[in-house]
């Protein structure tokens, strides 16, 4: 699977100049280096209210609207380039995200600069590249700046032709349509990964609504869609939904089944049946988190699952006590889709690995900051006096603060 090893962000909102991650690095292939610090299959984000966790989390949406539409379209749904970017900074919108297709391939770089250009926004810069070892001169699979440069077919160097191409604005993603062509094979990889990646802030009142009668391959963001989810892997895939079943009943004893039943006038309604009814209760009468409980399953067990998925504070509306379930879910869903998941719960952190932790908060500059758990000094010796990461946060000692 594709995965997101580093991030750096500059000027978008309160992420005014941020990175995630940092690589193995050495003067000489002789000398030692740093220590590495990437980030992982499974990532967590914690921090107080404000501190820019949903704020990282929308670089990906509009970085994935931007290929859907256009720059201008994704920034005016965000109040537009004047909003967007970072209160009392100028320059330019900057991205660069360096992610493997696969484990064992080299890292490519996909490097975004968006600008405003007599009052309209402009890409001024984007680059797809790679590096074939830690001392070799990258390679530009992509090299465009104010909508023309060049593009490379193949997969390789020694396949490559480069061709210059346009594309019909401004403020068009050069990867939109030269990654529709099959000739632009490493373009085309990296579109269908942005394309496919997925934000979740599951609303348990938007999955009760009654949807028109359809199905849906795929969970919608807030969940307005369950109860076609539900009936698109009830018929289509028996034995993944009866696996949710057999989850779902291990988390809440007593829930017996769960149905999306069309009604006569050509609506779905989810229901819930417990052991104790004959009856089946429908989903406004089922509590949010045994809703929240089977959208997550269902979500994490999509029979074609995106490459990443970020999910906002899944903890809302769950007992503490289901939380360790749920990172032990998500935990292993990571092995086949990226997970990055927000929170401000100390009760779910408990439960993290240091290396998945990820601290955010606002300095005293009002810009965010953001650290993995392990570069706070001391961490690894309360953990082996048995104090848990959630507790280490709540009582300062991750200097959550003071980044």
């Amino acid at each position: 699977m594709a995965q997101i090893e580093q991030i750096e962000i500059k000027n978008y909102k309160v992420l005014a100049d941020v990175a995630l991650g940092r690589p193995y690095r050495a003067a000489t292939p002789q000398r030692a280096a740093a220590q590495e610090v990437l980030i992982g299959p499974f990532s967590v984000f914690l921090g107080p209210n404000g501190c820019g966790k949903s704020t990282l989390f929308d670089v990906f949406g509009f970085l994935a609207q931007c290929l859907q539409t256009n720059v201008s379209e994704a920034l005016a749904q965000r109040g537009g380039f004047q909003e967007v970017r970072s209160r009392e900074k100028t320059g330019a919108i900057e991205f660069v995200i360096k992610y493997r297709v696969q484990r064992t391939d080299p890292l490519m770089t996909y490097e975004l600069h968006i600008d405003e250009v007599k009052g309209k926004p402009v890409v001024i810069k984007e680059q797809l590249q790679w590096r074939r070892s830690a001392y070799g001169k990258p390679f530009k699979f992509l090299d465009f700046e104010y909508g023309s440069g060049t593009a490379v077919t193949g997969t390789e160097e020694s396949d490559a032709l480069r061709s210059t191409q346009e594309v019909d604005r401004p403020d068009i993603l050069a990867i939109k349509g030269l990654g529709q062509l099959a000739s632009y094979p490493r373009i085309a990889s990296l579109r269908r990964f942005i394309e496919g990646w997925f934000l979740s802030y599951f609303v348990p009142n938007r999955a009760r609504e009654l949807p028109d009668i359809g199905y849906a391959e795929h969970l919608s963001r807030e969940g307005d869609n369950l109860s076609n989810y539900t009936r698109y892997l009830s018929d289509q895939h028996q034995s993944v939904f009866n696996n949710i079943l057999d989850k779902l009943a291990q988390r809440i004893p007593r829930l017996e089944k769960v149905r999306a039943q069309v009604t006569a006038d050509g609506r779905v309604m989810l229901q819930f049946k417990d052991k104790s009814f004959s009856q089946p209760f429908v989903a406004r009468f089922v509590s949010d988190g045994t809703v929240k409980m089977f959208a997550y399953l269902a979500l994490l067990n999509d029979p074609n699952p995106p490459p990443l998925l970020c999910i906002e504070e899944p903890e809302n509306g769950l007992h503490p006590q289901l939380l360790q379930i749920l990172v032990a879910e998500f935990r292993a869903h990571s092995q086949h889709t990226q997970v990055f998941m927000s929170s401000h719960s100390p009760h779910l952190v408990n439960y993290l690995q240091p290396k998945e932790l990820w601290l955010m908060d606002r300095v005293i500059d009002g810009y965010t900051r953001i650290k993995l758990s392990t570069e706070t000094p001391g961490v690894t010796e309360f953990l082996e006096e048995g104090l848990p990461l959630g507790e280490l946060w709540v009582s300062k000692h991750l200097d959550g603060g003071t980044l």
